[in-house]
């Protein structure tokens, strides 16, 4: 039962860290993994699921902004925009492994206002969550003195 809360308590913070609410996933991690009540793989799992997800969301919203397009009080013209998503478009897709560092949220909120394609979005955000958790896990293990 313990491994469920914990493993709810990982996904959790996981996905608001991923939003525009103010969350730090990897304090939850931390502890988790010091607790030493759930297996790693499934740890690393649930947060990098978790964290897309709440990647996704911020997507979302920006997608939902460009209802707002033309409006005087619109933050970007479309002659921004336009220089915006072929700079996305050229760089964008290697820009999203960085998605996992500060800032990172930012980069999933215009590839929304870029409609950029799902299927790039999702595997590359994907790797660069659960990446991030990968080598927390290690450099924990390696502070708790679980690796040689």
């Amino acid at each position: 039962m313990e491994e469920l809360g914990s493993l709810t308590s990982l996904f959790v913070s996981g996905l608001l860290a991923a939003t525009p609410i103010p969350m730090q996933s990897e304090i939850v991690f931390v502890a988790v993994q010091a607790r030493g009540d759930v297996a790693l793989w499934q740890m690393v799992l649930i947060a990098g699921v978790g964290n897309t997800l709440g990647a996704m969301i911020t997507y979302a919203l920006g997608r939902g902004i460009n209802r707002w397009r033309g409006r005087k009080w619109f933050p970007a013209s479309e002659k921004q925009l336009e220089r915006g998503h072929r700079w996305f478009e050229r760089w964008g897709f290697w820009i999203l492994l960085m998605t996992w560092a500060p800032g990172g949220d930012l980069v999933c909120l215009v590839a929304g206002v870029l409609r950029l394609h799902l299927g790039l979005f999702i595997p590359m955000v994907f790797i660069a969550k659960t990446g991030r958790y990968l080598v927390l896990a290690f450099i924990t293990a390696q502070a708790l003195g679980w690796a040689g």
